[in-house]
């Protein structure tokens, strides 16, 4: 139990890697962290895109990119914080070893005729593929290697699907960036009280 938790609290979400690429059996022990995650009516709804090429990475970001700028200057950002953003997120994504996309897909949901219990089984779905990701960065970080969820592909999943040839069925969720830590974080907590009803 202690192990667990110390495990939990050391774990950091880190942004910068050294460009050593993974092995395939580093590789195989973060999906199979993933796999065994719980799940709404053990459906396994996730699904993983592996990206190592850098050609698969240059193209995700720069398609991730050009939306991102599209976005910011609608909303009448400064031309230097819509750069600096941009450039940010193309660093981040091109630079990191591996990067692995959490998809969903409702295929082996459950399905409904009323859109409030559609929406819930949707949410469980959502849930389900988290808690894959929780997995995969408490394994990434169990085996020395630093990890970081991203959350970008929620803005653009139309763009992630284009630019990775994705199946019609799988959602874009998350983009979790891999790799040997060339960087140390540590990040403060709120106190238990500050976030616990007890009733």
């Amino acid at each position: 139990m202690t192990n667990i938790l110390a495990l939990i609290k050391s774990r950091r979400s880190i942004r910068r890697y050294h460009p050593t690429p993974l092995s395939p059996d580093q590789i195989a022990l973060l999906l199979e962290a993933g796999r065994w995650s719980p799940s709404a009516h053990n459906r396994q709804p996730w699904r993983w895109v592996v990206i190592q090429s850098h050609t698969a990475k240059v193209g995700l970001a720069n398609a991730m990119g050009a939306r991102l700028r599209a976005d910011l200057m609608a909303d009448n950002a400064p031309t230097e914080v819509i750069e600096a953003d941009v450039n940010r997120s193309y660093d981040r994504i091109t630079k990191a070893p591996l990067l692995l996309l959490l998809c969903l897909t409702m295929a082996d949901m459950d399905t409904y005729p009323d859109p409030k219990r559609a929406q819930n089984e949707y949410l469980m779905a959502v849930q389900s593929c988290a808690m894959a990701g929780q997995n995969v960065l408490l394994m990434a970080h169990s085996m020395g290697l630093g990890a970081c969820w991203m959350c970008a592909p929620l803005f653009c999943p139309d763009v992630v699907m284009g630019a990775l040839d994705l199946p019609a069925d799988w959602q874009a969720q998350a983009l979790i960036t891999v790799g040997i830590p060339a960087e140390e974080k540590t990040k403060p907590r709120k106190s238990i009280e500050d976030l616990t009803l007890y009733r």
